[in-house]
């Protein structure tokens, strides 16, 4: 009996979870990230950048610190997020996925590549 009950609060806190963490609209992403003010980044690894998107379409990157490379590009929105073109690089689109308070993750196919907070 105990581990029936302990199965449904598994499942209960998972569908929460679910439901907390909610992917971001294009329009979402533009009033929160892509207004010209810039936020942190980190990659999975641990590299953290200042990252500004410009209304206009336009994207730069500068390492805070000694890894990572500084770097500028183009993005665009696609129907579920949004891609990126960094100069001298293919196009990569990702979705966006608020995770907690400030805190969102930065989707491409089913993995996590990076993490956003203010």
């Amino acid at each position: 009996m105990r581990s029936i009950i302990a199965g449904v609060a598994v499942a209960a806190l998972l569908s929460c979870a679910a439901l907390a963490a909610s992917k971001l609209t294009p329009k979402e992403i533009q009033t929160e990230f892509f207004n010209g003010k810039p936020f942190t980044a980190a990659t999975t690894s641990g590299t953290k950048f200042k990252l500004t998107f410009t209304p206009d379409g336009k994207v730069t990157r500068e390492p805070q610190d000694k890894a990572g490379a500084k770097g500028e590009g183009t993005w665009k929105f696609t129907k579920d997020g949004f891609c990126t073109t960094w100069k001298g690089s293919a196009a990569n689109c990702y979705t966006i996925v608020n995770v907690d308070k400030n805190k969102w993750s930065v989707v491409k196919g089913a993995a996590t590549v990076a993490v956003w907070s203010k």
